[in-house]
């Protein structure tokens, strides 16, 4: 396993839990980074900027840099760049993704007719007037884009509803599944991954704390995995589930005696 040349990390769950680093974390990708290994930090939320998980990282002491962070907003504006250039944006989410959205030259639409996409992703502030819009965009042709699936988001106190409550009420009303998933465990977020890592997936590790997400998206790609024990999932979920690890460890810090 340490011929390996890239490790993929996914960050709630696995690196910390809200403000609480997984202890020995630090320890465990920095001895990687100074082994010449490629370290990639994969998160699927968008409620902090790229800019903010590096300083989070820091602060754990951990050596990381925006060249080691992706998150769902990057590849979406990828994505939108490609396939929905000079489009016009209803975004239910949180200011960071509004801010980068903007900064990418995306504008935002001021009424449901205006609107090309609506972008679905967590918004701790979603409400009736934030469904009635998407509703009525999507009714006019909009396209619904997701920025992940996650049902709940791992904190030092316990989970809470993630950006899946979100597609739920849009899908709900709208009678239609979303049009296109961004994060894990998207083909997009593996494409976009390898592409940052200049690697084959054979090359690289998924770690991370979810089944239907991290290691999903790891198996589907041809990497190797481990799931870790931190997070969302405990080791009785392994036995109903489709998506089934390499490595099954309690936490980050087995990962550097895999043999």
């Amino acid at each position: 396993m340490r011929n390996l040349k890239g490790y993929i990390f996914d960050l709630d769950g696995t690196v910390y839990l809200g403000k609480q680093l997984i202890e020995g974390a630090e320890t465990v990708i920095n001895s990687l980074l100074n082994e010449g290994k490629k370290v990639l930090f994969l998160t699927n939320k968008t409620i902090e900027s790229r800019k903010r998980y590096v300083e989070k990282l820091r602060g754990f002491k951990i050596n990381a840099s925006l060249e080691n962070i992706l998150n769902p907003t990057l590849t979406l504006i990828d994505y939108l760049r490609e396939h929905h250039p000079d489009t016009a944006l209803y975004v239910i989410g949180e200011q960071p993704i509004k801010d980068e959205l903007a900064l990418a030259g995306f504008k935002e639409a001021l009424a449901p007719a205006e609107v090309d996409v609506v972008v679905l992703s967590w918004d701790r502030n979603f409400h009736y007037d934030h469904l009635n819009f998407a509703y009525q965009a999507v009714k006019l042709g909009a396209k619904m884009i997701a920025t992940n699936p996650d049902r709940t988001c791992p904190m030092e106190a316990g989970e809470v509803p993630d950006c899946a409550g979100m597609i739920g009420a849009v899908e709900a009303v709208c009678g239609k599944a979303i049009d296109v998933l961004i994060g894990k465990p998207s083909i997009l977020t593996i494409e976009a991954a390898l592409k940052i890592l200049q690697l084959k997936p054979e090359d690289c590790i998924m770690i991370g704390d979810r089944l239907e997400t991290d290691i999903r998206m790891g198996n589907e790609a041809g990497m190797k995995t481990a799931l870790v024990l931190s997070g969302i999932t405990a080791a009785e979920d392994l036995e109903a589930s489709p998506w089934k690890p390499d490595y099954v460890l309690p936490s980050v810090c087995g990962l550097l005696s895999l043999k």
